[in-house]
C-alpha cells in the first residue's frame, strides 16, 4: 500500500492552482492515490451588495466553481486517476479552514497546493492562502510553485513597489 492514497486538491482554475493540480495528477498516477479537488466559493467578499446583486454574483462563481472542478475531474481523468469534487459557498469562515476539515473529514493523507510563492510587501499585503493552509492542515501539505520567468520577476517586482506606495499612503 502506498503512503499517498488520498490526495486533497484546492483549485481555483488560475495558472498556479493548476500547477498543484498537475503535481497532484503525478504523484496519483505514481501511488494509485485518488483525488478530492475542492473550490471555496467566499460569499463574504461580496456580502456589501443589495441580496439581489450577491445572489447573481454567487450564482455566476458557483457555476465558474463547477465549471472549474469539472475540467479539473476531466484533466485528471485523462490520466487515470480516480477524481471526485466538492464545492462549497462560505460566508466569513476562513479558506484555510474549509480545507482543514475537508482534509480531516474526507481523511486525506496529503494537501497538494499551488502557490505563488510571493514575497516582500505583495505577500505582508495580500497574505497567503497556501500559508494559511500550511498552519491549520492535519496533514502533509506539498506547495508547489510556480516557476519563475522573467516576465514574472518583472511583474512581481513592480507589484511589490506598488503594495508598498498603496500602504505607505494609506498610513
Amino acid at each position: 500500500m502506498s503512503i499517498y492514497q488520498r490526495i486533497l486538491v484546492p483549485v481555483d482554475g488560475s495558472p498556479t492552482s493548476n500547477a498543484g493540480l498537475d503535481e497532484a495528477i503525478r504523484i496519483a498516477s505514481v501511488t494509485g492515490a485518488k483525488l478530492r479537488l475542492v473550490h471555496v466559493l467566499d460569499g463574504l467578499v461580496f456580502g456589501l451588495g443589495t441580496e439581489t446583486f450577491v445572489g447573481d454574483v454567487l450564482g455566476m462563481l458557483s457555476e465558474a466553481g463547477a465549471q472549474i472542478l469539472a475540467q479539473g475531474k476531466a484533466r485528471a481523468e485523462t490520466s487515470r486517476v480516480a477524481t471526485e469534487t466538492f464545492i462549497t459557498e462560505v460566508f466569513g469562515e476562513r479558506v484555510c479552514d474549509v480545507v482543514a476539515d475537508q482534509a480531516s473529514g474526507w481523511k486525506a493523507d496529503l494537501i497538494v497546493i499551488g502557490t505563488h510563492g510571493r514575497r516582500g510587501a505583495r505577500r505582508l499585503v495580500m497574505g497567503s492562502d497556501a500559508e494559511q493552509i500550511v498552519r491549520s492542515a492535519p496533514v502533509p501539505v506539498l506547495l508547489v510553485r510556480m516557476p519563475w520567468t522573467k516576465d514574472a520577476q518583472s511583474v512581481e517586482a513592480r507589484d511589490n513597489v506598488t503594495a508598498a506606495a498603496d500602504r505607505t499612503v494609506g498610513a
